[in-house]
């Protein structure tokens, strides 16, 4: 590492703390952290390989749930793993490139499943308000189309940021990284040099992903509750909202934690800095487990098929 007048360096490598301020009870937390982990590798496997066996669910909405569990096991499997290691062996060490690629895969997949999340609300937008027309313009060339600009959306706007901090911002206060993996305000906060671009482009790539997003699904469901309005009866009202509350619960469980954590990051200055890095992994860990689980209780398909492995191994034994 070089170091520049003793205060500025020019690091080869960074080191995660891991949960700063709890390391005594590192080896305890690996526990939850662990289960929770293995709890999404299964959830998310089970949901891919359910609907990859069952034909009667090789439809738009099930095809966006697959998109859904790989990105959730890309974001969770970037993480959580060097977290264990962190956790059992004090394996805090990370290289300055492997820091900046761990950055932009949590950021660009997050920004990824929230373009999925608004793909899976114009699906519903048309098969409430148009279905007669649903399967023509939700085709599965449009499915993967739709799947393919989420990412590539993903990749033009998370692109930049570990760029501008590898062009931009080479010098560094310290190397030790206050948290459990490389995000891009943690890092950000060590360099030495002027900062602001790196914070606005920042600030404005999470305006531009949550909060039109946001509003553009909260668009696409005034529109699909005034339809459903119209219908003759509550039982038919009951049954059309029924199949968008798997993916209100959805975008909920993704949405409601990264603005706590956020709100919490900006102005929460008297929260302990472990509730932040708390936080922040928990937004990472808890869509994996829970989407799975909501998918399973709430779609008939996918629930009755899961039901069925007990019964073949029962017969196979």
């Amino acid at each position: 590492m070089l170091t520049f007048h003793n205060v500025c360096s020019v690091p080869s490598s960074f080191w995660l703390t891991g949960i700063p301020g709890l390391e005594s009870l590192h080896v305890w937390l690996s526990i939850p952290f662990g289960s929770m982990y293995l709890m999404a590798v299964v959830g998310n496997v089970t949901i891919l390989a359910v609907v990859k066996i069952e034909r009667s669910l090789h439809q738009p909405m099930y095809f966006f749930l697959c998109m859904l569990a790989t990105i959730d096991l890309v974001l969770s499997t970037s993480t959580i793993p060097k977290l264990l290691g962190i956790f059992w062996f004090g394996a805090g060490d990370i290289g300055l490139d492997a820091c900046l690629g761990q950055m932009f895969l949590i950021h660009c997949f997050a920004t990824v499943e929230s373009g999925i999340f608004l793909a899976m609300a114009f699906d519903r937008y048309v098969a409430i308000c148009n279905p007669l027309r649903h399967s023509m313009v939700l085709t599965h060339t449009v499915v993967g189309r739709l799947g393919l600009v989420s990412l590539l959306r993903g990749v033009l706007y998370i692109g930049p940021l570990p760029l501008m901090i590898r062009l931009r911002l080479p010098l560094y206060k310290t190397h030790v990284i206050s948290h459990s993996y490389c995000e891009h305000m943690a890092v950000v906060a060590l360099t030495c040099g002027d900062s602001r671009v790196n914070n606005v482009y920042g600030l404005s790539i999470g305006f531009l992903v949550l909060i039109l997003d946001s509003v553009a699904i909260a668009a696409s469901y005034v529109m699909i509750f005034r339809a459903v309005m119209g219908l003759a009866t509550p039982e038919a009202r009951l049954k059309t909202l029924g199949t968008c509350a798997s993916h209100i619960c959805a975008i909920l469980i993704f949405y409601v934690p990264i603005a706590v954590s956020s709100l919490i990051h900006r102005f929460g200055q008297c929260v302990p800095p472990p509730v932040h890095t708390l936080l922040a992994n928990f937004y990472l860990l808890i869509p994996p487990i829970l989407n799975p689980i909501v998918y399973a209780v709430r779609t008939k398909q996918i629930r009755e098929r899961l039901l069925q492995i007990p019964r073949i191994e029962m017969k196979i034994r």
